[in-house]
């Protein structure tokens, strides 16, 4: 009988060794579910804070473009929590999908709509004014190294199908 089982386990052992999933799309996935909650938590943040700041910036200075001003941190606020949210289920369906080639192109379709998102909010930062020094920039670039790595990861498993 113990033989039995012991054959059986190695059996499934080798099982489950055939079918790895693939790490650097694991890896990179839960970087970005760790940055999405980050994301959804600072945006819940800026949401209470910032009602104050828009409310008071627009009453101070309507007379200035106040209005315009306000209009720009709305939409900045919109587009940061759909990215973090759209970066945290990027980051689920790397996770839950990196044994799955199959399912490649669905990661692959996230991990590309979190890059553009994400280029298109630091593009606006930028002509909003909010990246103005070298280590904004390099805090950017930083930014964009986990989705390319998650879509390389992507890439790895759609080749494996």
């Amino acid at each position: 009988m113990k033989g039995k089982l012991t054959a059986k386990f190695l059996k499934m052992k080798g099982k489950i060794i055939m079918e790895k999933s693939n790490k650097f799309l694991k890896v990179t996935g839960i970087l970005m579910i760790i940055g999405g909650s980050i994301g959804l938590l600072t945006s819940v943040f800026v949401l209470f804070a910032g009602v104050l700041l828009v409310d008071a910036t627009v009453h101070a200075s309507l007379s200035r473009g106040g209005e315009i001003l306000a209009w720009a941190i709305i939409a900045s606020l919109v587009l940061f929590i759909a990215a973090s949210i759209i970066q945290f289920c990027t980051g689920v369906a790397g996770v839950k999908n990196a044994k799955k080639p199959e399912k490649a192109g669905v990661c692959i379709t996230l991990g590309i709509l979190t890059l553009l998102i994400y280029v298109v909010s630091q593009l606006l930062s930028f002509l909003g004014g909010t990246i103005n020094s070298y280590l904004d920039i390099i805090a950017v670039v930083i930014g964009l190294v986990v989705p390319a790595l998650y879509l390389v990861g992507a890439f790895e498993l759609k080749a494996k199908d």
